[in-house]
């Protein structure tokens, strides 16, 4: 019996397949698959896998729907009960998977866990997309175990005990799939970035938990579909986030976090003016102006995902381990504490 479906989303990454997936098929147990879910991929990514690894599952779909909607799309023709998903551009050298499948199995309220991420290009570094597990800071701000914004910190085995965190990267996290079903997946509007965690918060705030298992590793390139500093990811990034934080956080809250968000978004925006980064400037007013335009249907969003969770809760208390009581801004550009075990 297949127990683990590996889904990797490709779009056009022919050239991480090839250099990752043969590695991760030799590693793979005998009670996992690998499945490609191709975002309409333009290169030559579908014509390789059936002449190079015709065995391994493929699910064409009809155009490109992002992070979000590929998943989406393509897990929903899977039956397995657990979804691992990995990024196209993610090394594997030894079985990562059977300690993360031990450590969902452990507690019938863990929802997701994810492995320890470190650097594909310098792999004694924690990598940014995950690191060793996600938080986030009272206003709604992300942050990993060994990453602090854009400070990524080597990796020492500090953070080798496995917690319970708030999130878990999309880089590489093993769900139950009946979840993600019954949760709705990932928001298919986020396209890219920040849907993850999005979908943890849902989690969370039915009681479930989100755990890290750093004896599990895997080695992350990063920025594999868009490059950090890219404008487009800096404005599905802050457009996501505030998306997030309407959807998810308590209406009490809400009231001021959100002004206050935008008032912190204004001063990043000026801190791209300070560097000459005018599209990335450019880019925050967009996602602004996109949230404003979309309150009606972000507002529809609360109710529906308020319903799923008092139809899946197990817990009436939202679980708040992982949640930085603090501002992780005032701590890493005030305070100067770029490390995690300095918070």
């Amino acid at each position: 019996m297949i127990e683990v479906s590996v889904a990797i989303l490709n779009y056009n990454g022919l050239h991480f397949l090839k250099q990752f997936l043969p590695g991760l098929i030799r590693i793979l147990p005998a009670s996992s698959e690998v499945v490609i879910i191709d975002n309409a991929s333009t290169d030559d990514s579908i014509s390789w896998l059936k002449n190079e690894h015709s065995k391994v599952k493929l699910i064409p779909l009809d155009k490109n729907y992002g992070f979000a909607g590929g998943y989406n799309k393509g897990l929903e023709k899977l039956n397995t009960p657990y979804y691992l998903l990995l990024n196209s551009d993610v090394e594997v050298d030894v079985d990562f998977i059977s300690p993360l499948l031990d450590k969902i199995k452990s507690q019938t309220n863990i929802a997701a866990v994810q492995p320890k991420i470190l650097s594909q290009d310098q792999k004694d570094s924690f990598e940014y997309a995950g690191a060793a597990g996600g938080m986030i800071d009272y206003m709604g701000y992300p942050f990993c175990r060994g990453r602090i914004f854009d400070h990524c910190e080597k990796d020492f085995g500090q953070y080798d005990d496995a917690i319970e965190v708030f999130w878990a990267s999309g880089a590489a996290f093993l769900v139950k799939a009946d979840l993600f079903k019954k949760f709705g997946g990932f928001d298919a509007a986020y396209f890219a970035h920040m849907e993850e965690i999005d979908l943890c918060w849902r989690f969370k705030n039915a009681g479930y938990a989100i755990m890290v298992e750093p004896s599990s590793v895997v080695y992350h390139v990063g920025g594999g579909t868009l490059d950090y500093q890219n404008p487009r990811k800096t404005y599905l990034n802050f457009r996501n986030a505030l998306h997030t934080i309407i959807k998810n956080q308590t209406s009490s809250k809400l009231l001021w976090i959100l002004p206050t968000r935008l008032i912190l978004d204004g001063l990043a925006g000026l801190r791209f003016l300070s560097r000459g980064a005018f599209s990335n400037l450019w880019s925050i007013i967009k996602a602004h102006w996109s949230t404003f335009f979309s309150i009606g249907s972000l507002i529809k969003s609360r109710k529906k995902i308020k319903a799923i969770r008092i139809e899946n809760q197990i817990s009436t208390e939202a679980n708040e381990a992982g949640v930085f009581k603090k501002s992780i801004i005032w701590q890493y550009f005030i305070k100067k504490k770029n490390n995690f075990n300095q918070l």
